[in-house]
């Protein structure tokens, strides 16, 4: 479980929308918390229409009056400033985050227009594509996140390792935060379908369907498998089946039953690109303001 949390903040009022949350966590799970800021090589005087912290006594101090603000004395705190100039901030990121022994970082990601755009300065996605779990919060028009309040956590499912890879961590997080856990699959519709299945679907749509058909059943013993295992465990679970568009549905369904995270398993690749090409994950992130906690595996696969 998480016990060293990781929050790289730039200085500016929307990077700062993750320390709530980053709060709420370290009371849950009694862990502690670094605040990090990276010097970047030739930074813009401004960002998000603040100014940038590029000496590394403004953001030393800047560091220190965050811990005073928001968190309490009884949540372990430090903060550190990488003083030396750097080109490859998300970089700098991943290996603080090795070097402090973090277990999980905490970013914000705020922004418009398409998938690139979202995560700001590209920062958050490299990130996201290394091997270390990342929790994404991204903010509402004002800089305003959800906080999680003990309402249940979703795990999006496919009946993959990659996705289940995501379950024990997810299950134990549900536990430290008193909410029980909500299991999704969901199973295209012959119009959803996407990539090779597409030429399946025009060339064979009745075999298709059939298909789809088995998979439905498939789902659900699967799901039954799962919840069975996780109530041996003493977590409180339950389960759906929905038909469509994985991003679409998952986002949606997060939205009406009131869900605090989604926690979804990923693929560990080598690259930006190859991390999101595919994935839902950023799909999803576009789709709600709510947390979304990504569990990457430990070797390389296919999103």
């Amino acid at each position: 479980m998480f016990k060293r949390l990781i929050i790289p903040l730039d200085g500016s009022r929307l990077s700062e929308a993750v320390l709530p949350t980053a709060a709420y966590l370290a009371r849950k799970l009694g862990a502690s918390v670094t605040l990090v800021h990276v010097i970047e090589r030739n930074a813009p005087a401004q960002i998000h229409g603040e100014p940038h912290l590029s000496k590394p006594t403004e953001a030393e101090a800047y560091l220190e009056a965050v811990r005073r603000r928001m968190f309490s004395a009884d949540i372990p705190v430090e903060i550190h400033v990488h003083t030396v100039a750097i080109a490859d901030v998300a970089k700098s990121i991943v290996e603080h985050a090795r070097e402090f022994g973090s277990d999980l970082v905490m970013m914000c990601t705020h922004g418009q227009g398409g998938l690139r755009k979202l995560l700001f300065g590209g920062i958050a996605e490299q990130v996201a594509a290394s091997k270390v779990p990342v929790l994404l919060v991204h903010p509402e028009e004002g800089g305003v996140a959800p906080v999680p309040t003990g309402k249940p956590f979703m795990i999006p499912l496919d009946g993959t390792e990659i996705r289940e890879h995501a379950l024990p961590a997810a299950a134990e997080l549900a536990k430290c935060c008193g909410a029980s856990l909500r299991l999704l699959m969901v199973v295209p519709t012959l119009s959803t379908l996407s990539g090779a299945s597409t030429t399946s679907r025009i060339l064979l749509p009745a075999t298709t369907q059939e298909m789809l058909e088995l998979a439905m059943e498939d789902a659900r013993k699967y799901l039954e498998s799962l919840m069975a295992r996780l109530v041996e465990q003493g977590v409180e679970v339950s389960a759906e089946i929905r038909r469509g568009d994985a991003a679409e549905l998952i986002a949606k369904e997060a939205g009406v039953r009131g869900i605090d995270l989604i926690v979804m398993g990923t693929a560990a690749l080598k690259g930006m690109d190859a991390f999101w090409s595919g994935s839902v994950a950023p799909k999803v992130s576009n789709r709600t303001h709510l947390p979304l906690l990504l569990i990457p595996t430990k070797e390389t696969a296919n999103p």
